[in-house]
């Protein structure tokens, strides 16, 4: 009996360190090419400066939001407005808004509020950024959420991206950052690396089939021609609808090279980990067969399956190789990411990597458990293809990061 353990324990651990090793290789591939293309675009020239408007929505407050908010006041562009819009104007956020822009003047803002969402649009983000494109002035966007901290070239460069007219959006991918506790710390690197690898993979491999909703450059008529916000309104994961549409269409999808910071809450590890399997169940609907394959991207629970079957055959040194070549594995491959995102903090990110990766697998299994998600006092479902079903509670708010 022991001998069949150990024969599986080997096998299981060999396929998947294998296809984790051959993962990471492709991550550092893609990663270098990501870092040489982000150099030849910061030293173009960034001369395409078309008035912009930039579409916020807002829901409430959190530590930090106020200096997040700052950041988008104090953009080096010509000629850019700023929208706001929450469902009331009672609304913290909103009032936070208005209490920043007192202190830039020169900055076309404006604030409305949208009442809360019809019955069909189950994602209150989407909502709001209807009415924001309702008021819009200009016909190239810029979107953002509230938890996005960006530099003062932010504008400049997410612009450029629109300078061909055959692309219709880009979006960018982001440092994970945080203050609070190691929970949140894990978090923060898992949307650093776990979430950038993925994405620069399938872009090597297949080009931009999607889009990432944290901060996107876009036309006016994407959001109609990829079916327009009372149907992008059904979806949990409408950034992903959005792009996926639009490359179906022909329509050009990039990733921009600009990588903004994801501000990441401070939450103990149950929140955390609950507000992270919402996220991984979406994208089990969204794309499940990719989804299934990213099983076999993970490295350390097969490290740790190698340490088991060195334990079990009597070759325990051999198993505590396997579980350090593993992690190896992990410590290059967020390295890798982390050096071509630009992060000054890339060795802690990196150190703390085969414990998130660890978590990631947990997350992962997690995510066929079931396809409810509790938030804000209600349970929402999710169906085939990534839409919400409405709770029966009064509550219809789906949650945006």
């Amino acid at each position: 009996m022991m001998r069949l353990v150990g024969n599986v324990l080997f096998w299981v651990a060999m396929v998947g360190s294998c296809t984790s090793s051959i993962y990471c290789a492709m991550v550092l591939v893609a990663a270098v090419r990501f870092w040489m293309r982000r150099k030849r675009v910061e030293a173009a020239p960034r001369d395409f400066l078309p008035p912009v408007s930039v579409l916020k929505p807002l829901h409430g407050t959190e530590p930090g939001m106020e200096r997040n908010l700052e950041t988008f006041f104090s953009q080096d562009y010509p000629d850019f407005e700023l929208l706001f819009c929450a469902r009331h104007e009672a609304d913290e956020g909103l009032r936070l808004a208005q209490q920043v822009a007192t202190r830039f003047p020169r900055v076309k803002a404006r604030f409305v509020t949208c009442g809360e969402p019809k019955p069909q649009f189950h994602n209150a983000k989407v909502y709001s950024l209807a009415k924001l494109d309702a008021i819009a002035a200009n016909s190239l966007y810029v979107t953002s959420d509230a938890d996005v901290r960006v530099g003062p070239g932010y504008l400049r460069a997410m612009v450029q991206t629109l300078r061909d007219p055959r692309v219709a959006l880009a979006s960018s991918v982001y440092l994970g950052t945080t203050e609070g506790r190691f929970s949140s710390q894990l978090d923060a690197v898992g949307k650093s690396v776990e979430m950038t690898s993925g994405v620069l993979v399938a872009e090597l491999l297949e080009g931009m089939k999607f889009a990432l909703g944290a901060t996107m450059a876009t036309r006016r008529e994407s959001f109609e021609a990829a079916g327009g916000f009372d149907d992008l309104g059904q979806f949990y994961a409408d950034d992903f609808v959005l792009g996926n549409r639009l490359a179906g269409l022909g329509r050009g999808v990039t990733l921009a090279t600009h990588v903004v910071r994801l501000m990441v809450q401070d939450a103990p590890f149950a929140l955390s980990f609950r507000n992270q399997l919402r996220w991984m169940q979406s994208t089990r609907r969204s794309r499940p067969w990719g989804h299934l394959g990213t099983g076999l991207t993970f490295a350390m629970p097969f490290g740790v399956c190698g340490l088991l079957w060195g334990t079990v055959a009597g070759h325990a040194g051999l198993g505590l190789l396997w579980l350090g070549a593993m992690a190896l594995n992990r410590w290059l491959q967020a390295a890798g990411i982390l050096l071509a995102l630009g992060d000054p903090d890339w060795l802690r990110g990196t150190a703390v990597y085969p414990l998130r990766d660890a978590l990631g697998w947990v997350l992962w299994v997690a995510s066929y458990g079931g396809d409810k998600f509790y938030y804000r006092g209600a349970v929402y479902k999710l169906q085939d293809g990534g839409r919400v079903q409405a709770p029966e509670e009064p509550s219809r708010e789906v949650p945006w990061t």
